[in-house]
């Protein structure tokens, strides 16, 4: 018999992951702050619950995907929280990008109540959570992990148990660095190509055939060509995951550069209204730190955001 199913967090990508567990059958309990995120999956078959509390009430299984650290902590330790309605021996798993030290200390308060704690972020954006095709990086305990992972399949296809509790955190901190700085090197070279005259679009198309070939200069790399810069995953929220990262290696002592720069930058266009794009806050100033005086191919017709973009 398939498990009960809570999903607390129905963003795009929570929201995503929730109808395809609908899809595949299991019994679906959720949650979300605003109740018209709720109604589609309702009127799908999913039940629809007041408070945190209530949802873990019913649930074997309790997803969270929340925007931040705090707002994890809240649904899963606050006053309405999973904590005071979950069952002995059920499991809490958590698909949001936080710290990770807040999620062990999540995970030990959880034990205490004889909770299972599994973090698990994602990667892949919103076109990834639909097709159920995310890269799930998966911390806590690996009986615990094996017990959720047919459920965690039917969500995603690269699912890797890192280590004990934060360690699926940690990895998406280092996938955030990655990402963060293939997308500078490639606002670099698109911007590096148009101050020589050349053609962005061949050398992406050369590149794409040698060891610069990646997914994010494949898919990213084109957006930026064609601009179409319309958010799948808001810079406000790659913004939020630049902090975590900055975060945790000030907790380690560490100087990560590469983040610390772009998150200037993400927070310096977000003040001009750059709230919901994410890469054309960097091709912009790569391309006037390139070549401040010469028109640039790929800043053509670039508008500031209307309001609707900007809220």
């Amino acid at each position: 018999m398939k498990p009960n199913i809570g999903y607390i967090g129905l963003g795009v990508m929570g929201h995503a992951c929730a109808n395809n567990l609908l899809k595949a059958g299991y019994p679906l309990w959720v949650y979300a702050r605003r109740l018209e995120q709720m109604q589609q999956l309702v009127r799908a078959g999913a039940h629809a619950c007041d408070t945190p509390q209530a949802l873990a009430k019913h649930c074997n299984l309790i997803f969270t995907n929340v925007s931040d650290t705090e707002d994890v902590w809240e649904v899963i330790l606050g006053e309405q929280g999973i904590i005071h309605g979950a069952q002995i021996g059920s499991t809490v798993i958590d698909m949001s990008t936080i710290l990770p030290s807040v999620t062990r200390q999540i995970a030990s308060a959880l034990a205490q109540k004889k909770i299972n704690m599994l973090d698990a972020p994602v990667s892949g954006g919103s076109q990834g959570a639909i097709d159920g095709m995310l890269s799930i990086m998966v911390g806590g305990k690996a009986d615990v992990f094996e017990q959720a992972l047919a459920v965690l399949q039917v969500m995603g296809k690269n699912i890797v148990h890192i280590g004990d509790h934060g360690a699926g955190q940690v990895s998406k901190a280092c996938n955030q660095i990655v990402i963060t700085q293939t997308l500078v090197a490639i606002a670099e070279a698109f911007s590096l190509a148009v101050a020589s005259g050349v053609d962005p679009a061949k050398v992406r198309q050369a590149l794409l055939g040698g060891s610069a070939g990646s997914r994010i200069l494949e898919v990213h790399g084109q957006r930026m060509l064609t601009h179409n810069f319309m958010p799948g995953f808001k810079a406000k929220l790659h913004q939020k995951d630049l902090c975590i990262v900055r975060q945790f290696a000030d907790e380690l002592a560490m100087n990560c550069r590469a983040p610390r720069w772009r998150l200037r930058i993400s927070m310096r266009l977000s003040r001009q209204g750059w709230v919901k794009r994410i890469h054309l806050p960097l091709l912009r100033c790569l391309n006037r730190c390139w070549a401040r005086n010469s028109e640039m191919f790929l800043d053509k017709s670039v508008a500031k955001p209307s309001t609707r973009e900007q809220v």
